[in-house]
């Protein structure tokens, strides 16, 4: 790897005998001088930790915001998506383990070389209202995804993560400033981030709550894994914690489908789906929704006060638009989000 392909780190302290301790993520990796961290995309050199992922582009589409999911965030504009290798989590069920894990499994570090500006202009250029770091975790890229996030902002595109919400409470305060959207995984108790993720449940809703406290729009994902995260109780208390920090949080819980190391599960139900629906919106949460099952109605948009329908989606796509200035045109109710029609 050329040295300029690589980029000195942020969040981090050097901690003597060549060692650093990585603050990038809830993993606080110590890493000796020549190993990497969890991601295998920091590396300790000479006692410098470095991103080995700066600029380069693994993955990279202009796709609907609806795919993130976001559904309360301009709705129906598109959004040009980037990603790296690399992630600090193991999930099991992983969708994009090709991306993922390969850091962990080759020496070299695949895509791409593009620059900030680079990607701020093909962004401008495809007519996307935002740029998504996504795909894989974008916390493992964070020193590029700021430096595009703060080019965007002036050139009046919005930034989006689609995040596992493992990001250090040091990290989120230097790219909220920038970040208008988050997608969040809510994935399990902490049984669940044990066994099947790696990592632990309190920093995800710690992540959850700052997010929201700096002013970024959060959006919550739950894939429902049969026998693993879809009993009631779990369902139960995650709407409770949801309404804890805000009833208006958009709550998406979707199927699973079986993939990488976890193929012993059947596709969720989509009775469970419902089910898991009717407990969120029971709870008093104002907006949940059944994600990977298009067509069946659980994707669209409806009135909490009046039960009006205001959007109607089928996949990615927007069928109908009912809003009047972001209210409902029946009872006047405001539907909450940004950019909201």
């Amino acid at each position: 790897m050329n040295a300029d392909t690589i980029k000195e780190a942020f969040f981090y302290d050097k901690i003597g005998k060549g060692d650093v301790k990585c603050r990038l993520c809830c993993q606080y990796c110590v890493i000796s001088p020549g190993k990497r961290g969890l991601c295998a995309v920091r590396e300790n050199r000479d006692g410098v930790l470095y991103s080995l992922v700066y600029g380069k582009i693994a993955a990279r589409h202009v796709d609907p915001i609806e795919k993130k999911p976001l559904f309360h965030f301009y709705p129906g504009s598109r959004s040009f998506s980037v990603a790296t290798v690399g992630c600090n989590f193991r999930c099991m069920h992983c969708q994009n383990y090709d991306m993922s894990e390969y850091p962990r499994l080759r020496p070299d570090i695949p895509g791409i070389d593009m620059t900030p500006e680079q990607v701020v202009s093909e962004a401008v250029n495809s007519g996307c209202k935002s740029i998504s770091y996504t795909y894989t975790e974008p916390t493992v890229f964070m020193e590029f995804a700021l430096d595009c996030a703060k080019l965007a902002r002036d050139k009046g595109l919005k930034n989006v993560f689609v995040s596992n919400g493992y990001t250090s409470p040091y990290a989120i305060r230097a790219i909220a400033p920038y970040l208008d959207a988050n997608n969040i995984d809510l994935k399990g108790d902490d049984n669940f981030y044990k066994k099947v993720a790696g990592a632990r449940l309190q920093p995800v809703l710690d992540t959850i709550k700052l997010m929201k406290e700096l002013g970024v729009w959060v959006e919550i994902t739950t894939l429902i894994i049969p026998d693993y995260n879809d009993s009631d109780e779990f369902l139960q208390w995650t709407a409770g914690f949801i309404k804890s920090v805000d009833p208006a949080i958009p709550w998406h819980v979707s199927q699973f489908h079986p993939t990488y190391k976890l193929l012993d599960k059947p596709r969720t139900p989509l009775s469970s789906l419902s089910r898991a629906r009717e407990i969120g919106l029971a709870a008093g949460l104002k907006y949940v929704y059944e994600g990977n099952v298009p067509g069946r109605g659980g994707e669209n948009t409806y009135c909490d006060s009046c039960g009006r329908l205001l959007i109607e989606r089928v996949g990615f796509s927007l069928n109908k638009i009912g809003l009047k200035d972001s209210h409902c045109p029946a009872c006047g109710t405001i539907v909450d989000g940004i950019g909201m029609p």
